[in-house]
């Protein structure tokens, strides 16, 4: 509970901090928003990639708005009950109502669907996928859209940056990543304080986690080895954890904090994928950079990661291919495989035989035409077995592609 006042002080205080005529980035995720239907906005996404960014671009479109942001501390106990007195303070012509971190507050979609039944636009952010889903799950089915926001993407960061697509700039997104933050005063410290928050704050905290160490050293563990195959059942003995099931726990917690994604291993069976090795991969290279010592000068992982995050952020269905030889993302559209593609940082001598092998051994598996190696600015066309390979650099994949 908490007193009507101190919500008055923290609703005035927030409005007042409101800076609706600030420059902002343009984020591509904003044509997926609509200020002109009934359906509740869901904006999820891990903490500070630009969510209340794409609030405030939202509330330029309405007259009468109110806005709320639960990760004030003078907030921290707010429950159902006391959404009776935010009612009281916020203005009754209201038109729009915009919630930022809302999962903090539980229950929260009993009054979102109060006002949503009372024909009022109601944004949200939340930066907790399976807290957001569970609870619009159960009173919000088909009122609400979601759209998910990472943080900025190769496009993004170049118009933030104000450069060119090229060799240059695509070393740089790889080696800063796009939190808007850290880019615009390159302390590491940021993205430092932003995964122990995540950590301790959005998981250890909120779930009760009885050995918060072993939660940092796992989390560690797993942004060191990007792109790299992990089991439940080794990072367990790795830790000398009590049960895999604690394992699972902490890591479907990353996940759904937007931490960290998991890909499985293409299989026809369910069993099978379910049971073989997955690949880790993190939200962003920046937030590697900052947190791990192993990384910092693998690049071919760093673009690995890159190109993960593209495909993630597009909503693709991902898997990775291995029967002889291994191709790192295979595409599924409609239960179909569309794409194969294939990273490497430089295609060469040493490499050529084994990244084409694993890249044609599923070109041939899912009977495709072509395959896709993904380099950092080589490009050029080959023929082997009668199949196309194109090697496109990662300044125009991202691009071309989206």
């Amino acid at each position: 509970m908490v007193l009507k006042s101190e919500i008055e002080k923290a609703f005035q205080f927030q409005y007042q901090k409101l800076n609706l005529h600030k420059q902002e980035v343009f984020r591509d995720k904003i044509a997926h928003l609509e200020s002109n239907t009934s359906m509740v906005e869901v904006i999820s996404g891990i903490r500070r990639c630009g969510k209340s960014t794409l609030l405030r671009h939202q509330m330029k479109k309405h007259k009468k708005i109110a806005y709320i942001n639960f990760e004030d501390p003078r907030l921290f106990n707010f429950e159902l009950s006391d959404f009776t007195k935010l009612d009281e303070i916020i203005p009754a012509n209201t038109e729009a109502y915009f919630f930022d971190e809302i999962q903090n507050v539980e229950k929260w979609e009993v009054y979102v669907r109060q006002l949503h039944d009372e024909g009022k636009k109601v944004y949200i952010t939340g930066s907790n996928a399976s807290l957001l889903s569970k609870e619009l799950g159960t009173r919000l089915t088909g009122r609400y859209l979601n759209t998910e926001l990472f943080p900025f993407s190769y496009e993004e960061f170049l118009r933030f940056e104000k450069k060119d697509a090229n060799l240059q700039s695509m070393q740089k997104y790889l080696k800063e990543g796009g939190f808007p933050e850290y880019l615009k005063t390159k302390n590491s410290e940021i993205l430092q304080i932003l995964f122990k928050d995540i950590i301790l704050r959005d998981i250890a905290v909120r779930y009760g986690v009885r050995n918060p160490r072993a939660l940092v050293d796992i989390a560690l563990f797993l942004l060191s080895n990007v792109g790299k195959e992990s089991s439940f059942t080794s990072i367990k003995k790795t830790f000398q954890l009590g049960s895999v099931q604690t394992v699972i726990d902490y890591v479907n917690w990353m996940e759904d904090a937007y931490l960290l994604f998991f890909v499985h291993r293409f299989s026809w069976s369910a069993k099978s994928v379910a049971i073989n090795p997955k690949k880790v991969y993190a939200i962003d290279n920046g937030l590697i950079d900052a947190n791990t010592l192993s990384f910092s000068e693998d690049h071919g992982r760093k673009l690995e990661n890159a190109v993960f995050l593209f495909l993630r952020n597009q909503g693709k269905k991902i898997y990775y291919f291995r029967e002889k030889q291994e191709c790192d993302f295979v595409i599924f559209e409609k239960n179909k495989c569309s794409h194969a593609i294939q990273v490497c940082l430089e295609l060469n001598t040493d490499n050529q035989k084994r990244e084409l092998n694993g890249l044609l051994e599923a070109v041939n598996y899912f009977e495709l035409a072509l395959g896709t190696i993904v380099t950092l600015n080589q490009k050029d066309q080959l023929t082997v077995e009668g199949k196309t390979v194109y090697l496109v650099p990662a300044h125009e994949f991202f691009l071309v592609n989206n």
